[in-house]
């Protein structure tokens, strides 16, 4: 029996050079980017011309159950 698993180090490579390769698309066909800056927790949308849009930011923090917890 052949075992054609590939690693998941191969599955995140592939899906990360899926990503840059929808962002280039987006960018030769003059379409907003919409990208999530962890850092700041807000969601932005990147112009063709350069320019920054934020469009939201992370609502919540916390785990589900916690935030449960907490209503009760």
């Amino acid at each position: 029996m052949r075992k054609d698993y590939i690693t998941d180090e191969q599955v995140v490579k592939r899906a990360n050079a899926a990503v840059e390769l929808e962002i280039e698309k987006l960018k030769a066909l003059d379409a907003p980017v919409i990208v999530y800056d962890r850092k700041r927790q807000v969601v932005i949308r990147r112009n063709n011309d350069g320019t920054e849009v934020e469009v939201g930011k992370r609502l919540r923090k916390g785990h589900y159950s916690e935030r449960i917890a907490k209503e009760t």
